[in-house]
């Protein structure tokens, strides 16, 4: 009985909490972005990481930590504290500059990165909760060619959407060391592009092509960890995540237009094709398999360094109207982490510091060219004296470079500076009063 209460106390303080937190990034959940490159598949695929994990390249297979909520493998939940309850909230701020042989171009955006929330359950069981991006997609690209006959041909091609999963996740300790977990989630989204074809010839029929593309489907990844201590000062972890092929269900609003003249809503506008509402076109896409592994060592509590390696099978993507030559993707992160003195008085020295890299071979290959992308970060941790030693803020800068300017290809370089604020409190201690 005693048991069963626990577990209905805890369940419904999770449900709360999940859905305050559902609700106020829905209202934010769409970011902005500029990136010719996410016109391609579901848009610019984000690394799956926390603020600090991504100051530090993005590992996170084999680390685990009860002070941060790391999803890139749930079995690290499993690391909980079980008399606390944690929350992560992020946000940052993206500067892109696009360059081609000719032209270049700026663009500054703020973005809201992710809200998760974990909880113990029972002392062998540990979950976790929240809303996490998926992809991103955004762009504004013009084209001008001259054809015979018809002379000079504007085209405008813009990309706006993105999509978000909304995971549950669940882990278990196993035994001393080993520790397994899931997450299930449901991904959802919208992908909106409008193409425009227009002539400079006059008395020449212009066109206009809409598509609002909306995504939903059940996603799946499994983790399992295990950690171990040599001569009590040194640690090493091993970790392996498996995410499954997903289906997702895909509806889509399509309208096309012909029109005289530059377009103008309601005049002079002939619907060539409307499929909208019940009549919109219904299909599917299958988003790729991954397989990852990752590797940790620690010494003390001053120094974690990681590596991982990332499997893609970007191969079998496959989505209606969708003709997008995919290449199979392989991601390598490394970071580290060193904290002076965790236990001293000085604030400095419980401060965390943080650095490193990730290189992707890139999944898009256009033009003979695989679009990859490599990245530098580096990060701060800061203890929260106010809160208590176990909460924090946590600062990331990013450089990264993606694409090439070969072959008239552009080359994009992102600044990205993300904050996040981490609140661990105790909530299931009880007081005795003498």
């Amino acid at each position: 009985m005693k048991l069963l209460n626990i577990m209905y106390k805890t369940l419904k303080q999770f449900l709360v909490f999940f859905l305050i937190n559902s609700l106020f990034v829905f209202s934010f959940s769409q970011n902005e972005t500029n990136n010719p490159y996410s016109g391609f598949g579901l848009g610019s695929v984000t690394p799956r990481a926390n603020v600090s994990l991504n100051a530090m390249g993005g590992v996170g297979y084999a680390l685990q930590n009860p002070y941060y909520i790391n999803f890139k493998n749930p079995a690290s939940y499993a690391a909980f504290d079980s008399l606390s309850f944690i929350a992560d909230l992020s946000f940052g701020v993206v500067n892109q500059q696009l360059k081609t042989n000719s032209e270049s171009q700026e663009g500054t955006f703020a973005q809201l990165g992710y809200l998760t929330i974990g909880v113990p359950v029972m002392e062998f069981w540990r979950m976790s909760a929240g809303i996490i991006p998926f992809s991103d997609v955004g762009y504004r690209v013009t084209d001008t060619t001259y054809a015979e006959h018809f002379g000079k041909v504007d085209r405008r091609f813009t990309g706006t959407g993105g999509v978000h999963l909304l995971y549950w996740g669940n882990a278990f300790k196993v035994c001393k060391g080993l520790t397994v977990g899931a997450n299930l989630s449901y991904l959802f989204g919208t992908i909106n592009t409008t193409n425009f074809v227009e002539f400079e010839l006059p008395n020449t029929f212009n066109t206009k092509i809409s598509n609002f593309r909306y995504l939903d489907g059940i996603h799946f990844s499994g983790g399992i960890q295990y950690n171990t201590t040599i001569k009590e000062n040194h640690q090493f972890g091993f970790g392996v995540v498996y995410e499954n092929t997903l289906k997702v269900w895909s509806r889509e609003n399509l309208l096309i237009l012909n029109y005289l003249g530059k377009y103008q809503p309601f005049t002079g506008v002939d619907t060539v094709l409307a499929r909208m509402g019940k009549d919109a076109v219904k299909s599917s896409a299958r988003l790729p398999q991954t397989v990852g592994g990752g590797i940790t060592y620690g010494y003390k509590d001053k120094i974690i360094a990681a590596v991982d390696v990332t499997w893609q099978n970007w191969k079998k993507f496959s989505m209606s109207n969708c003709n997008d030559s995919l290449k199979n993707n392989f991601i390598t992160e490394v970071g580290i982490q060193f904290v002076p003195n965790s236990t001293s008085t000085k604030y400095y020295n419980k401060m965390n510091f943080r650095l490193g890299s990730r290189f992707s071979t890139g999944y898009l290959y256009i033009k003979e060219h695989l679009i990859s992308e490599f990245a530098l970060s580096a990060g701060l941790g800061f203890p929260l004296k106010t809160f208590n030693s176990r909460s924090s803020i946590n600062i990331m800068f990013e450089y990264s470079r993606l694409g090439t300017m070969k072959d008239d290809l552009i080359l994009q370089n992102c600044y990205k500076l993300s904050f996040n604020f981490i609140l661990q409190e105790r909530w299931y201690q009880r007081r005795k009063i003498d």
